[in-house]
Formats: structure tokens, C-alpha cells, sequence
């Protein structure tokens, strides 16, 4: 019985240094608040260049990058290039691109520190108003967050 005893103690003793030994990662809350203050702070910098139909302004929103994914009701785009061109069609006046405003419904954190945001958007124009969602996709590239997925209707 005494062995046993003495073989649990060491046992438990080994458990305890290998969990010591674990380094689990942490997110602090500042740091959370931080990138949606500024996912928040790109898509208000979006809705001034739409605003002014400044479909360039607007793209730098998103990744420069011919691995960008846009999903519309055209089908899938990929490509930075692609995308603006698509913008430029589809809204080539101001009468056509109107006044955007975006309203956020959701910022959640996933995976890679990856974040996806939910929503939807309002056109205000002559033409007519246009309304839809979209579940945008935010990525911290060289510092700097953009949109890497876009799904919108």
C-alpha cells in the first residue's frame, strides 16, 4: 500500500510539472478592443470614399491582393483588381453609388486572430435605394486590418 501511495504522489507531482511547462495563449481584452476599434475605423474610412464615390478610396479596405475573395450576386470575384473593376461597373456615378452606410450587427474574433464581421449595408440614390447584408472577412496584414473575404448581398 505504502508503493502505491508514494507512486500516486509522484505521478501527481509529474502531471503537475508537465502543466507547468504549458504556455497557453492569452488574449487580453485590450487587445481585442483594439482591433475592433479599428476594423470599425476601416469601414468608416470606406463609407467617406463611397461617400464620395472614391471607389479607390474604398478598396483599401481590402487586401491588395489577387488571393482577395468577393462574393456577390454576380458570383465570385477573386482578385483586388477584379473587385474595384466590378465597383466601377456597377456603380459608375455618383447617382449610381449614392450614400453607403454600414451598420454592424457583429465583430467576432476566429481562428489566426482572424476576425469576421456581419452586417448590412444602405444605399441612399436617386436611382433607387438599395439595400443588403454581408459577412466580411478582417485580417491583420503588415499591421494594417483588411478585408481578405467579402460576401455580400
Amino acid at each position: 500500500m505504502k508503493f502505491a501511495s508514494f507512486f500516486l504522489v509522484v505521478l501527481l507531482f509529474s502531471c503537475q510539472a508537465e502543466v507547468k511547462d504549458v504556455e497557453l495563449p492569452i488574449t487580453s481584452e485590450d487587445n481585442l478592443v483594439e482591433s475592433i476599434t479599428a476594423i470599425k475605423e476601416v469601414m468608416s474610412a470606406q463609407e467617406i470614399a463611397w461617400n464620395n464615390h472614391d471607389l479607390e478610396g474604398f478598396m483599401k479596405g481590402y487586401w491588395n491582393d489577387e488571393n482577395l475573395k468577393f462574393y456577390g450576386s454576380s458570383g465570385l470575384t477573386k482578385g483586388w483588381n477584379n473587385t474595384l473593376a466590378n465597383y466601377k461597373k456597377g456603380y459608375p456615378t455618383k447617382a449610381e453609388s449614392g450614400t453607403l452606410r454600414f451598420v454592424i450587427n457583429d465583430i467576432s474574433k476566429i481562428e489566426n486572430g482572424n476576425y469576421w464581421v456581419m452586417g448590412e449595408y444602405h444605399l441612399t440614390r436617386p436611382v433607387g435605394d438599395a439595400n443588403g447584408v454581408f459577412m466580411i472577412i478582417f485580417k491583420n496584414i503588415d499591421g494594417e486590418w483588411k478585408i481578405v473575404a467579402d460576401m455580400s448581398c
